[in-house]
């Protein structure tokens, strides 16, 4: 579950919690918007989250989400974030306990409402168990209304979860979500 709410123009703060209790709270500020005159998106984000209802083991992240627009027909984005606490083995704790992590996504309109998306998160550096986070699905727009069919090879929703990677196995999601204006 995830609400986002914008306090000032080009400012939004967002609270999301997770089907395994870990809450992660996250301010995201526009730098800069694609306009003729600069061609991508900038925006700064910085989070913090915490398992067990924020009550343990604390995840802060920093990240810049960088977006390019092309027309109405598709977006690309790419989001360098460093994430700390990402091992969730106790006694390497000390060593190896960082992430850096580029997410790569992309979105294309295949009709009018109806979007295929893909998005995928490799760790290049710091703590690596593994497999690469990786998820596509089909996204259909109905006014404010978002419904989407997802698969992917993790649950992971937070950055520290991303940072944790993927699995052999795959899995099918549901989202919906809704904009009000």
């Amino acid at each position: 579950f995830e609400y986002r709410y914008g306090i000032l123009a080009a400012t939004q703060i967002a609270i999301h919690r997770t089907n395994n209790r870990t809450i992660q709270f996250m301010l995201e500020r526009e730098v800069v918007g694609q306009s003729e005159d600069f061609p991508i998106g900038i925006s700064a984000v910085a989070s913090a989250e915490g398992t067990n209802n924020f009550k343990d083991s604390y995840s802060p992240a920093l990240g810049v989400l960088l977006s390019r627009e092309f027309t109405d027909r598709a977006a690309v984005y790419v989001e360098p974030f460093w994430v700390n606490n990402t091992n969730p083995l106790p006694t390497e704790l000390a060593d190896d306990n960082n992430s850096l992590l580029v997410g790569l996504g992309a979105r294309l309109r295949l009709t009018p409402g109806l979007y295929g998306v893909f998005e995928m998160t490799p760790r290049v550096a710091g703590f690596d168990p593994g497999k690469t986070q990786v998820g596509f699905g089909i996204e259909k727009r109905s006014g404010g209304h978002s419904f989407q069919i997802n698969v992917g090879n993790a649950f992971g929703t937070t950055f520290a979860q991303m940072a944790r990677g993927g699995t052999d196995d795959w899995y099918i999601g549901f989202n919906i979500s809704r904009k009000f204006f």
